[in-house]
């Protein structure tokens, strides 16, 4: 869901048209089937890179002796999760597409000769990369990826969410903050990289437009419904009482780099429980 024609987004956005959320997996399987998959863009986030390399003061720090575990939801073909892996995370990607986890594994082939995924921390060294078939929202698929620990709450350390959020109906927005609120372990951090913010909701999705205000109400209140104005963006107000398990906005900032559909208008996000 970054760089492509308008008529690659506009083939996307009538795949999902007046299909019920409940079918959107089975759309997005349909769309991997086809190899119809326009977003990939074959590397890593660079705003990601950037954030685990230079931001160091904003990751989470772990205590428990074993390696920080990251998170991506929606991950495609991993690159991300390949990335995290290369920093000393054991990083999972979920998919609800089973094309998708197959294209994952394919593409994880000997990662670990790339030079893109080289050891970033000799002293750390190198973390795991594995990916899973499931709902995002259901519990299944947590305890495939960490075994017991799996049926536990606040389990990973860092969630990077891109292109995630985007691909949901808005509709979804209060589930998806209260999962990842669920998710999130207490000392854990929660990486957005916000897209696409240049676009107005009366446009439809996916991707579905996002500006910051729609983080920071959803997160703020997650499960909850928010307030959104007649043009369809969140409405946000400075002060709003936070609700039960929400989330507190730690960084906020343009990245130097990202994909070029977001050069200029991506912005980076962090997160922390309150």
């Amino acid at each position: 869901m970054t760089d492509q024609p308008i008529d690659a987004r506009e083939r996307l956005r009538q795949n999902f048209l007046d299909h019920d959320p409940q079918q959107h997996p089975n759309r997005w399987e349909h769309l991997w089937q086809q190899d119809d998959v326009p977003w990939d863009k074959g590397f890593a986030s660079p705003a990601l890179a950037d954030v685990l390399a230079d931001r160091k003061d904003l990751l989470p720090v772990t205590s428990s002796g074993r390696r920080p575990r990251a998170l991506v939801p929606g991950c495609g073909k991993g690159y991300d999760v390949l990335l995290l892996a290369s920093w000393d995370y054991d990083a999972v990607g979920v998919e609800a597409a089973a094309t998708a986890v197959k294209a994952a594994n394919a593409e994880s082939k000997g990662w670990e000769e790339k030079p893109e995924y080289a050891v970033k921390d000799e002293a750390k060294g190198r973390g795991s990369a594995r990916f899973v078939f499931g709902d995002f929202f259901e519990k299944d698929w947590e305890k495939e990826a960490l075994g017991e620990d799996g049926s536990k709450e606040g389990q990973w350390d860092l969630i990077y969410d891109y292109t995630f959020l985007c691909a949901l109906p808005p509709a979804l927005r209060p589930k998806w903050a209260a999962r990842q609120s669920s998710l999130l372990s207490p000392s854990g951090r929660l990486i957005c990289l916000e897209f696409p913010t240049y676009k107005p909701p009366s446009t439809g999705g996916p991707p579905w437009a996002l500006r910051p205000e729609t983080y920071l109400a959803h997160l703020n209140q997650p499960g909850k419904d928010v307030e959104y104005d007649e043009e369809g963006f969140a409405v946000w107000k400075e002060g709003q009482v936070p609700g039960d398990g929400s989330l507190e906005r730690i960084a906020h900032w343009k990245p130097e780099r990202t994909h070029k559909i977001g050069e200029g208008t991506d912005n980076v996000s962090v997160w922390k429980r309150r």
